[in-house]
């Protein structure tokens, strides 16, 4: 039996292939069509064509930059707008004629992660990603915990705590609401904070010694602490990983644990901050253990 696993992003889509112990035994990835019809018939194209090259049908999860609402059973919050309000576990159910498993792209880092990453043995792991967006999942028990309104892990849209005057109200975030952490935490909000309003690229700012680049380094370090010992006051994960792009920003895992003390409610922190094993691909191989 193969487990195949899809990563729908909102500029590429990826596909794997797990073997029976988990080993991966193909992967691929084409661009991801601006359109709801193109995406099906693209994710239809990745799975046949993966089981055509290994011989075998597979189960099928999927994660997306977004949920499913219990309420409508319709797609809800994904940043790949053309996907908001479309029926995609029916749809492609009747397109790859089976089941198929959808989560939100940060439960399936978080799986990944908890079942052979840099969460392995941990029993409640708090998954986070740090990218062009910010989010969360949450694995405890080696299971998914999506809550009753599908919104567990959500950590990107509450708003930074401990805001200094500087900082309050906060930027106007996607959402509709001001302050999110996704508006201080996520790569543009970082660059932007370095180089000014239009800039993109954080990648380069740990290697700049200039002054705007460490201030903005060690504002983002701060406000990832208070973020962090929010969550941790909060849920007390026996660890957290970090995803996404900015989570290859090394000094993270040394200073942030050094200031998420003051905010934690407890007379010591041991919580181990632990950057993702898997890099960019704890999203598809989580997507594919959808049916651990």
């Amino acid at each position: 039996m193969l487990r195949l696993g899809i990563d729908l992003g909102g500029t590429k889509t990826e596909v794997v292939a797990l073997g029976r112990q988990g080993q991966v035994l193909l992967r691929r990835r084409a661009p991801t069509p601006p359109d709801y019809a193109g995406v099906l018939e693209l994710i239809g194209s990745l799975v046949r064509g993966a089981e055509a090259e290994l011989g075998g049908q597979g189960t099928v999860g999927v994660g997306i930059p977004g949920s499913l609402s219990p309420a409508t059973g319709l797609v809800r919050g994904a940043n790949a707008t053309w996907l908001n309000g479309g029926r995609l576990d029916e749809d492609l159910a009747h397109h790859l004629r089976r089941p198929v498993r959808i989560s939100n792209d940060a439960n399936c880092l978080a799986m990944s992660e908890a079942a052979d990453g840099a969460g392995a043995g941990y029993g409640t792991v708090f998954a986070v990603i740090l990218g062009t967006g910010t989010g969360a999942g949450i694995v405890s028990a080696g299971r998914i915990m999506e809550g009753r309104n599908r919104v567990a892990g959500e950590w990107g849209h509450n708003p930074l705590p401990w805001m200094s005057a500087e900082e309050f109200p906060g930027p106007a975030c996607w959402c509709g609401r001001r302050g999110c952490l996704e508006t201080f935490l996520c790569g543009p909000a970082l660059a932007a904070d370095a180089d000014g309003p239009g800039a993109r690229d954080a990648s380069a700012l740990p290697g700049r010694g200039d002054a705007a680049a460490q201030g903005a380094l060690a504002r983002h370090a701060h406000r990832l602490a208070r973020g962090l010992a929010h969550v941790i006051n909060l849920l007390d994960p026996d660890c957290i990983v970090l995803g996404g792009g900015l989570s290859n920003m090394t000094h993270l895992y040394s200073a942030v644990p050094a200031l998420w003390g003051e905010w934690v409610f407890s007379d010591s922190v041991t919580t181990p901050l632990l950057r993702a094993k898997h890099g960019d691909s704890s999203g598809v191989l989580g997507a594919a253990r959808l049916w651990d």
